[in-house]
C-alpha cells in the first residue's frame, strides 16, 4: 500500500517518455475488468493517434507515475470541436489517495483552458468509484446505455455522463 498523501503528488504533462508507466497502469485498468471495453493497451503511435494533443496528465509521486488521465475526441466534425471523452486510470498502489481528485480536478482545469465546453466519460455500472468521483466533480448521469457492447462474452451496460463547462461561456 502507498504512502502518497495529496500534497506528495504532482500534476503534470503527460510525454512519450512517460508511456511505458502509463500503459502499465491502463493494463492494470483492463485487468480490474471493470474499467473499460479494452482487452490489451494499444502501442503508444495508436493511443498518441486517438487522444488529443492537449490535456494529456500524469500525476506523479517520488517522480512515479501514479495515474493519468487524458481526453479523446467524441467526433472529427466541427460542431463537437468542444467536447471530448475523458479517460482517468489509477494504479491500484495508489487508489484511495486522493490521486483520482487531483488529476480530475487538473484535467477538468486544462479541458476549460483549451476551450472544451463538454466532457463525457462512458463508465460501467460496477465501477461505483469512478462514478462517484465523477459525480463529485459536476459529471451528471445522461442515462444507462444498455447491453452497448460485448466485454468477455458478456453484454455489458455503460452509464453515460457529461460536464458542462462552468467558464467557457456555453
Amino acid at each position: 500500500m502507498s504512502s502518497d498523501s495529496p500534497t506528495d503528488i504532482v500534476i503534470e504533462s503527460m510525454t512519450e517518455q512517460d508511456w511505458p508507466q502509463v500503459r502499465a497502469i491502463y493494463e492494470e485498468g483492463i485487468e480490474f475488468g471493470d474499467a473499460t471495453f479494452e482487452t490489451a493497451p494499444p502501442n503508444w503511435a495508436t493511443w498518441n493517434a486517438t487522444h488529443l494533443r492537449v490535456c494529456r496528465l500524469v500525476a506523479r509521486s517520488g517522480g512515479e507515475v501514479i495515474g493519468w488521465a487524458a481526453l479523446s475526441p467524441v467526433s472529427s466534425r466541427e460542431a463537437y470541436a468542444g467536447v471530448a471523452e475523458a479517460s482517468l486510470y489509477i494504479a491500484a498502489r495508489a487508489c484511495g489517495r486522493g490521486v483520482g481528485s487531483k488529476l480530475l480536478a487538473a484535467l477538468i482545469e486544462a479541458s476549460e483552458q483549451a476551450g472544451i465546453w463538454t466532457l463525457h466519460s462512458s463508465t460501467f455500472p460496477e465501477n461505483t468509484a469512478s462514478l462517484a468521483l465523477q459525480q463529485r466533480y459536476g459529471f451528471r448521469v445522461i442515462g444507462i446505455r444498455e447491453r452497448v457492447g460485448c466485454h468477455y462474452g458478456r453484454w455489458r451496460d455503460t452509464v453515460l455522463l457529461e460536464r458542462r463547462s462552468r467558464v467557457t461561456g456555453i
